[in-house]
């Protein structure tokens, strides 16, 4: 595992050449899989993300190392109040060293912008991720059973941006 005390994380903003690298990790994390995501699917909801001007942000570890994690968020995508992060994600090899809390920081502070509130699903097997938002701030507001998938129940989790 990486060490956290000698990285150097940027977050900057996605763009069109990221798209690839990113979505080819993605593929083969196993959250995704179950999920059916596909490479073609992925790219293709990523582009998509871009051309609407949602806030697409990309991870790297110095200048070598690029798209270690991403995270998208919707403005306006909740309620028409508030932020929707639609995914977020860390390539597998960089997880658990604050590249996650920097992306979310990154989608907080676009929210912050225009927004009091930001809401997000987490699948009610994801304890990793449910922890994750609770320790950020993050509360469980409601369940959607099936809403993505039959077998799953999305939880509903929701943060008020401080003023």
């Amino acid at each position: 595992m990486p060490d956290q005390n000698t990285m150097h994380c940027i977050i900057r903003p996605m763009q069109s050449q990221d798209v690839l690298s990113i979505a080819t990790w993605m593929v083969n994390v196993p959250l995704w899989q179950r999920y059916g995501m596909t490479l073609s699917q992925s790219e293709s909801m990523l582009h998509k993300g871009l051309e609407a001007n949602d806030w697409l942000f990309a991870a790297d570890i110095s200048s070598r190392l690029l798209n270690v994690g991403f995270a998208w968020a919707m403005p306006g995508g909740a309620f028409g109040r508030g932020a929707y992060l639609r995914l977020i994600g860390v390539h597998p090899e960089w997880a658990g060293v604050g590249i996650g809390g920097a992306l979310l920081e990154a989608v907080e502070t676009a929210a912050a912008s225009r927004f009091r509130h930001i809401f997000l699903l987490v699948s009610d097997f994801n304890h990793e991720a449910q922890r994750f938002y609770q320790r950020h701030g993050y509360q469980q507001v409601g369940a959607l059973n099936g809403f993505v998938l039959p077998e799953v129940i999305e939880l509903l989790y929701w943060k008020r941006i401080p003023v």
